[in-house]
């Protein structure tokens, strides 16, 4: 048998191995939901690595954890970037390390800053997001040629505006499931649009009409990359939102479906008090364990 060597082949390096797990996030349901890899020891991981990493496991968010004395550092990273907070990654990272240490209060050291998340018996967990900042407004007719809509198709009752509680998104009203459904953001001309305004992410996109009656609103979160199955970084604000425009009471917590429109149902719960005491939770649910390979 001709070996490697023997044919002037250099042989590859014994690969090291990481084991992660996949968690869906807001669902108690698997293969719904938001899915998100988290590598529950990153130690020796330099920043080229994990970016690679989540490249690879090409889902929105990858999560990875440094053990250490003063408990969880956690770092984000899409396929893109790191994020210095995101919703989702931070719920679902609280839920496997509550699976390893069967503690009920998890605190994750984000490059934001201190996020805890707090679970019940069943499994139920929820955080604390930074206060929200309420910034500008826009008018419909700015905005609808945007999303491919039609002014007609906005409940104008509600106003459109930026919010955020560390990553911005522009919240805005829609009539309808279908408006809903329909719109195909413009991101050039959207890029374009918000240059000169306040930092911008994109569009939360709610309505009134629901598929699940508990749900307060239907929610869906267009991204370049195609939608979001659910965004607590955008629910967070919502729960403002909602609260200063009468469509929850303070400190209520409501119900936000989000993602049918890609076969991905999420269940978001929500409450605010205005601008403060912003709180989002949800369950999760484990869908894989893997091992990862890499030299």
């Amino acid at each position: 048998m001709l070996t490697a060597a023997a044919a002037g082949v250099a042989a590859a390096a014994p690969a090291s191995r990481r084991r992660y797990e996949q968690w869906d996030v807001f669902t108690q349901t698997r293969l719904t939901g938001n899915p998100l890899a988290v590598f529950l020891d990153a130690t020796g991981f330099t920043d080229a690595q994990m970016l690679a990493i989540a490249r690879e496991t090409n889902l929105s968010e990858t999560t990875f954890v440094f053990p250490g004395e003063k408990g969880h550092r956690v770092r984000i990273f899409t396929r893109e970037q790191e994020l210095p907070f995101a919703g989702h990654p931070t719920l679902g990272t609280a839920a496997v390390l509550r699976a390893h240490t069967g503690k009920d209060r998890i605190t994750l050291r984000l490059n934001a800053g201190e996020f805890t998340v707090e679970f019940d018996k069943s499994g139920y967990g929820e955080m604390v997001q930074q206060d929200a900042v309420a910034s500008e407004t826009h008018e419909v007719a700015a905005i609808a040629p945007l999303l491919g809509l039609s002014p007609d198709d906005f409940d104008t009752q509600y106003p459109i505006q930026n919010l955020s509680t560390g990553r911005p998104n522009l919240i805005l009203m829609l009539k309808s499931l279908a408006a809903v459904a329909k719109a195909q953001v413009n991101w050039p001309a959207a890029t374009q649009y918000f240059a000169s305004g306040d930092k911008q992410r994109g569009f939360y996109l709610l309505t009134r009409e629901v598929l699940d009656k508990q749900a307060r609103v239907h929610a869906r979160k267009p991204t370049r990359g195609g939608d979001d199955p659910a965004t607590g970084a955008a629910a967070g604000p919502a729960a403002a939102y909602l609260v200063r425009n009468g469509i929850a009471k303070p400190d209520e917590r409501v119900l936000i479906e989000q993602g049918t429109e890609i076969g991905r149902p999420s269940r978001i719960y929500v409450s605010a008090d205005g601008l403060r005491n912003i709180r989002v939770g949800g369950y999760c649910v484990k869908a894989i364990e893997g091992t990862l390979l890499f030299d």
